[in-house]
């Protein structure tokens, strides 16, 4: 009974849509092209704010329960067993449903732009949800943020590829889906726009702002709709902006800036330890949930997103952070409790590495507000409690979030945005505009890429600020290289040459000995005049008039370092060499024309 009940249920799901299928090829049959795309980024937007509401809901409930749990049921170790077992089944759900593997961190969107032309794997619409929620919902100490992007994008992308859309559309809405996930995660329709185009897109159009800023809306607006206050992270500000506190803004600015460059490092060199302990993968899930949750005893408020800890420690009485944990006896004192939040903002980098390489999903977008905002906090605190000025401790808690943000991202424009839309006013946009600025450019100095990125910037494997470099590092080289050619050997007389131009149309041979090595170079152009000379042709060899090669490209090599050795070398056409033996030949030529079409492809109108 059951199982007649399970496939009515599938046969019915599949006619409802087979109808949504019908009516979206119908409408981009009716509509224009521009408007079509109008059309389907709120279809997007609300497909991924529905995404958001899902797992924003799911933490939220089992934080409550948890919560409930450790104070009326007194069950002191459910915040610290809750993660081990998140942690498991976000294991066993990617090794058993997932084919092994899945692919975490916003920068695999970035390589999906770069090097796939906004492709997305389809298992992303879905993977992203179920394991971040299993992970970060039972405790993780990671964000949701990161996983809604790449499903948001995912969901743009494969709308895209089932209607037939162009790639600069596919991009296009894949930024979509970008901004309508952070949009509906914040209720922050700004913040969702800057996110996409600040860090998802190298290059846009001013044209292409409108269907991203539909998403943002759209995304934003179902959120509204549908969850409430207190799942998502808002503050009441009402402390006003004193021009006064300018100087101790400066100094959260620049500890932001250091803070976010340690805790950038720290993070991965934590994750790459935890991800290389063990080719066992329930082996090293076990040992960094163990540690992981050791940590959570320890400082509770590790325990998943850390957004409702960001609200107590706003509030008039941040002492309520202590409650639970083992210094709970010491509520009253100050120091203590500075402390305590000093080592959580500290420590955090280490729960989150621990998180991920252990093999749990989530991201760094939540981890980098939680630490700016216990930053901030620390900062104020200090402050007062040396007796140096009495600052308004919770706008410093607030615009510390935009302070790591930023450096840890490297979008100061959503940083400030964000945190300015959460708080429901823009009073504090001139401490917020110092902190961010001062931590981008402290954090740049050190890290050249943000955290996320930094792995595929080193390889090309992402986009940067440098959009030529883009444009090349789009193209597929190993496609324009010219295999197949025929070859001469140096005991080859001209004789023998004359009759392979006449049946060869290439204007280089390579010279190979009997292991296939390259040993010379010959060029038509050198030998078409000596060809009709017969006492030539007849006692000459290749050996003669072939030229050794000085400039080798090898197989694997970089686009930024192909195009140098063709600058210094003034050579139009160089041999390419894979594992010591010929392969084929690359012309300087070929790769401009790819530029060309890359470039006029990748422009989003």
């Amino acid at each position: 009974m059951p199982t007649r009940i399970s496939a009515s249920f599938q046969l019915l799901l599949r006619k409802i849509l087979r109808r949504f299928e019908i009516f979206f090829f119908l409408a981009k049959e009716i509509l224009s092209e521009r408007n079509f795309i109008y059309f389907s980024c709120v279809a997007v937007a609300i497909s991924c704010a529905f995404a958001v509401i899902i797992l924003k809901s799911f933490a939220h409930n089992v934080f409550l329960w948890a919560n409930y749990a450790n104070k009326y049921l007194k069950l002191p170790y459910s915040n610290s067993i809750l993660p081990i077992v998140g942690i498991l089944l976000t294991v066993l759900v990617i090794k058993r449903f997932l084919g092994g593997t899945i692919e975490k961190g916003s920068s695999r969107i970035l390589h999906s732009v770069a090097k796939k032309g906004g492709i997305v794997p389809r298992k992303q619409m879905y993977a992203q949800i179920l394991t971040s929620s299993l992970t970060v919902g039972l405790g993780g100490s990671a964000g949701l943020e990161s996983p809604i992007v790449i499903t948001g994008a995912a969901f743009g992308s494969n709308y895209a590829q089932k209607y037939k859309l162009s790639q600069k559309d596919r991009i296009l809405l894949l930024a979509c889906g970008v901004s309508a996930g952070i949009g509906a995660a914040f209720n922050a329709p700004i913040a969702g726009v800057l996110f996409a185009i600040e860090v998802i897109l190298a290059d846009i159009t001013i044209s292409a702002f409108i269907p991203i800023m539909i998403s943002a809306a759209t995304g934003a607006l179902v959120s509204k709709i549908v969850l409430s206050s207190d799942i998502l992270l808002s503050f009441q500000q009402e402390q006003n902006f004193n021009f006064r506190n300018t100087p101790y803004y400066i100094l959260l600015g620049i500890l932001a800036g250091i803070v976010s460059v340690y805790h950038a490092r720290t993070f991965r060199k934590v994750e790459h330890y935890f991800a290389h302990f063990s080719e066992r993968k329930y082996a090293k899930a076990i040992f960094g949930s163990l540690v992981l949750a050791v940590l959570i005893f320890l400082f509770p408020t590790l325990f998943g997103e850390g957004y409702e800890s960001i609200k107590t420690l706003s509030t008039a009485h941040p002492e309520e952070l202590l409650e639970n944990t083992l210094l709970e006896s010491q509520k009253s004192n100050e120091w203590v409790l500075l402390l305590f939040v000093g080592a959580i903002a500290l420590i955090k980098s280490v729960a989150t590495g621990i998180t991920l390489g252990s093999g749990g999903n989530g991201g760094n977008f939540a981890p980098s507000l939680f630490v700016g905002s216990y930053l901030g906090f620390f900062t104020a605190k200090t402050v007062e409690m040396l007796g140096i000025s009495k600052l308004p401790i919770t706008n410093f808690t607030i615009v510390g979030m935009a302070g790591i943000l930023s450096g840890l991202f490297h979008a100061p424009l959503t940083a400030i945005f964000l945190i300015g839309e959460i708080t429901g006013g823009y009073d504090l946009m001139i401490p917020l505009m110092i902190v961010s600025s001062i931590s981008f450019a402290i954090s740049k100095r050190f890290e050249v890429h943000s955290m996320d990125v930094k792995a595929l910037a080193d390889k090309g494997e992402v986009f940067t600020s440098d959009k030529d470099k883009n444009i090349l590092q789009s193209i597929d080289v190993l496609n324009l290289v010219k295999n197949g050619l025929k070859s001469l050997t140096e005991e080859m007389s001209l004789k023998k040459l004359t009759e392979i131009l006449a049946s060869h149309k290439q204007d280089l041979y390579p010279v190979l000995n009997d292991r296939h090595e390259l040993v010379g170079i010959l060029e038509f152009e050198k030998v078409r005049t000596i060809i009709f000379n017969s006492f030539q042709v007849k006692y000459s060899t290749v050996k003669e008039h072939m030229s050794v090669p000085t400039v080798l490209l090898q197989y694997d090599e970089e686009i930024d370092s192909i195009m140098d050795k063709f600058d210094q070398s003034g050579i139009e056409t160089l041999p390419v060499i894979k594992n010591g033996k010929f392969y084929g030949c690359l012309s300087k030529l070929d790769i401009l024309e790819a530029y060309r079409i890359k470039f006029k492809e990748m422009v989003i109108e």
